[in-house]
């Protein structure tokens, strides 16, 4: 799964020092990987098994700051992650989420990000989304959303904007709300 588009420049994120921060170790937030995903992190970026977790999310560690975790592929020093150009798909989507409710598939942004707070009736977010709700809903990524429910998250605080085509293929994955 590629999106080829960023919506946020790096230079805006690595300023913010809000993604990839957690403050629970089982949050929700937590980043859910493709099948492929997990061999590539394993292999390539050595990533220790004991870091993926069986529902196959990415596992924090404890912050070097003292509070908190970060994702063990962020560097705290630089703000950046040890493997942008591979990160897994739903890094690459972030601030977009893909939440279910109700057995309702729906692209949400969250709005706990200060660029989405920032820019929420902007014409470039408004171009961006149309870009993610054409790329989520074309046939390869719903077969990719309906092979691997996991993704499917009940997140809170966050911008509902549509409802993707997939929901008429989901009858019961992931969490229901």
């Amino acid at each position: 799964m590629q999106i080829t588009k960023q919506l946020i420049e790096s230079e805006y994120c690595l300023r913010c020092k809000g993604c990839c921060r957690f403050s629970q170790p089982d949050s929700v937030w937590l980043p859910c990987l493709l099948d492929e995903e997990v061999l590539g992190l394993i292999d390539k970026a050595d990533l220790p098994v004991v870091l993926i977790s069986a529902d196959k999310k990415i596992q924090p560690v404890p912050s070097p700051e003292g509070e908190g975790y970060i994702c063990p592929l962020l560097d705290p020093g630089t703000n950046k992650c040890r493997i942008y150009n591979q990160r897994p798909f739903e890094c690459r989507l972030y601030p977009f989420l893909i939440n279910l409710r109700k057995k309702k598939v729906l692209l949400t942004l969250d709005l706990n990000c200060p660029y989405v707070r920032e820019n929420l009736a902007s014409p470039g977010l408004k171009e961006y989304t149309d870009y993610i709700i054409d790329f989520l809903n074309d046939p390869d990524q719903i077969k990719t959303l309906r092979d691997n429910p996991w993704l499917l998250q009940a997140y809170e605080d966050v911008a509902l904007l549509v409802e993707l085509k997939v929901s008429d293929e989901i009858e019961s994955a992931g969490p229901q709300r």
